[in-house]
């Protein structure tokens, strides 16, 4: 039976009072009281001290003796427990005083430790892909305690307008992991990603924002029912735009596209370097996925012509309209569907490279440096540029490989047959 609160605070006589579930009220020769939990593990008896009655009221101290006795149903011995947690904050205290715990640390444990609480298992990896594709190349390497209001919005204002959807989910994500750092002591002061009373005054709200965007772009989810209705439509343009979507290049690359840079055998798709928007960088190499490679076998070739997507009259490369006119095409009525949601603006070509980085970076796993290679952007840093141009092909692969299954229709749909490459004259 537990002892009364008047027996806690009156007893004077020296001993130990039993309050149940192995807690017990220690009262000594001077009239100190304090509390101790008593428990048996491995067939040995153990005396764990709890604090004392001024620091630690009944209430609390049984809180305490229940959580730990659990601990102990679970095999888990709670002195050991507390004293490894005790040698873990002294460490990460020395690091942090030492400035060697970054934010990308402590975002790998923040997930690590939330990991089993999240009901959907790509969660973590979308957790992953956002923070290092927007926060990383920020803040990674930078000490957790040292992250400044400056450095979020570093982060924040580049799609704050363009991509506001992902860049609240990274705010959010942000806030977490600080907050996560501060629980842990690793930080202190406010929360530089925290919304209200703070960022909500150095940015629009999300709600009030009308998207601006260069080049509309359609939700990754739609994409199946898009590719449905593109397959339908005849024309070198029709199959040019389908090319750059599988492969996720830019339409110029795409219609200067030449069969001597197309390899069948090894799948591969070189865009010479002089060829590329930043003139004077190395060949990029594209991996081809299956349905890329059976788009290409169903093109026809010419006699004397070299190019991929020549336009029907004079054979040379399509006009930089010509993909355009297509999506323009597709919108004609008196409603459009192929749509930019949150701007209402009709889809480019060029936006599906934005459809495609969405789509990595909110349902894949794939790493942030091999979605910006596919993507033949410029990595800034030195060292990372250089690991990606050796061994990132082979995850790029898959990663296209994902994409072009992604596209696939989802329903039983009618498309146009693909037939084998001919030579016309």
């Amino acid at each position: 039976m537990a002892l009364t609160a008047l027996r806690i605070k009156n007893e004077k006589t020296a001993g130990m009072y039993a309050d149940g579930a192995g807690l017990y009220l220690r009262v000594q020769e001077s009239g100190a009281k304090s509390w101790i939990f008593r428990f048996q593990l491995n067939g040995k008896r153990r005396e764990m001290g709890i604090g004392t009655l001024a620091e630690r009221p009944a209430v609390e101290a049984r809180e305490e003796a229940a959580k730990l006795s659990a601990k102990v149903r679970l095999g888990v011995d709670p002195i050991e427990d507390r004293r490894r947690n005790k040698a873990t904050k002294i460490e990460s205290a020395a690091k942090v005083a030492a400035g060697s715990i970054t934010f990308a640390q402590v975002a790998k444990d923040y997930i690590t430790a939330h990991r089993t609480g999240w009901r959907n298992a790509k969660h973590a990896g979308q957790w992953t892909t956002t923070l290092e594709t927007y926060a990383s190349p920020v803040i990674g390497e930078k000490p957790v305690a040292d992250v400044s209001t400056e450095d979020v919005l570093r982060i924040l204002q580049p799609i704050w307008n363009s991509k506001t959807e992902t860049a609240t989910r990274v705010r959010s994500r942000i806030e977490l992991v600080l907050s996560y750092a501060k629980a842990l002591k690793m930080r202190q002061g406010e929360n530089p990603a925290a919304w209200r009373g703070h960022l909500d005054a150095l940015l629009p709200k999300p709600t009030k924002l009308k998207n601006v965007r260069h080049h509309p772009a359609l939700p990754f989810d739609r994409m199946p029912e898009f590719m449905d209705a593109l397959r339908k439509i005849n024309g070198g343009g029709a199959r040019a735009l389908e090319f750059a979507i599988l492969t996720a290049t830019r339409s110029g690359d795409v219609r200067g596209a030449t069969w001597p840079e197309i390899d069948m055998k090894g799948k591969v798709w070189t865009v010479p370097g002089d060829r590329m928007k930043i003139k004077g960088k190395a060949d990029h190499r594209v991996p081809l996925s299956d349905a890329a490679l059976a788009l290409l076998e169903a093109l026809p070739t010419f006699e004397g012509v070299e190019y991929l997507f020549p336009g029907e009259r004079d054979r040379k490369p399509l006009s930089d309209m010509s993909l355009s006119a297509v999506t323009r095409r597709m919108n004609e009525g008196d409603k459009p569907i192929w749509i930019e949601p949150q701007s209402g603006d009709q889809v480019v070509p060029h936006g599906f490279r934005s459809t495609f980085r969405d789509w990595a970076g909110e349902t894949t796993s794939h790493a942030r440096e091999v979605v910006e290679h596919a993507l033949a952007h410029q990595i800034p840093d030195k060292a990372e540029a250089a690991y990606a141009r050796g061994t990132l092909f082979d995850k790029r692969r898959k990663l296209m490989q994902d994409w072009a299954d992604w596209c696939e229709p989802r329903r039983d749909a009618m498309v146009l047959p693909l037939k084998k490459r001919k030579s016309v004259a």
